[in-house]
């Protein structure tokens, strides 16, 4: 299942990483509790208010963790402002994208059979996102699938315009997001390297998190 951007998700691994680095997260537009807008969930959104964190905030260049959709996200937005971003990290980023794809996964969002067949994902994401909100935040996802299955924003010329330097990984057992597209976006990207995680799974609490932090610190460097 897409994985919903909240910062929640790393909670067990900021602590970990303050001790050698200034670590900042934040929740995309409907995510975590923030409000809902009107207009409907976008990458184009989401990038937009990635870079305008990171100005407000004066980080740039700022190195760059992305799981999920949030690393999709960081690559759209470091293509257009690369001068906002330093060393990018994507997690279980979906490449491949086509309609059969994400009416695939529009049905893995449907809110009456979370609530009905995993209830414990349905109460996890009322914690995530509010009682009133949770259920709208699923049908803006499924929209924005159903974008992306239209166009696929990051396509090979996309791709291929990035110039920052980006560490490409996924669970060797992610079965969303497949061993072929993750390597396919590695070759396609213009300073990229390879991560495969042994006996990993596309959630990131079934990531090792020592090995992740061990990657993270060869990565960007300390």
């Amino acid at each position: 299942m897409e994985q919903l951007a909240q910062k929640d998700q790393f909670n067990e691994l900021i602590p970990l990483l303050r001790n050698k680095y200034r670590v900042f997260t934040f929740n995309f537009s409907g995510h975590g509790g923030n409000e809902i807008p009107r207009e409907t969930f976008s990458i184009k959104m989401f990038a937009g208010e990635l870079s305008s964190f990171i100005k407000k905030n004066n980080l740039a260049p700022a190195n760059i963790f992305g799981y999920s959709m949030g690393g999709y996200a960081a690559l759209f937005a470091s293509e257009r402002k690369p001068e906002l971003f330093g060393k990018i990290f994507t997690l279980a980023v979906k490449f491949d994208r086509t309609l059969e794809i994400a009416d695939k996964e529009i049905k893995m969002l449907d809110t009456e059979t979370i609530s009905a067949k995993v209830p414990e994902f349905a109460k996890e994401l009322v914690k995530q996102h509010g009682t009133d909100k949770w259920e709208l935040v699923l049908a803006k996802t499924s929209e924005l699938m159903i974008s992306l299955g239209n166009d696929n924003l990051l396509k090979n010329g996309m791709l291929s315009n990035i110039q920052n330097e980006v560490l490409v990984s996924v669970g060797d057992r992610d079965k969303m997001v497949s061993l072929e597209e993750t390597i396919f976006a590695y070759r396609t990207l213009h300073n990229s390297k390879l991560l495969i995680f042994p006996n990993t799974y596309h959630a990131l609490g079934k990531v090792n998190i020592d090995r992740l932090i061990y990657e993270m610190e060869s990565f960007y460097g300390i």
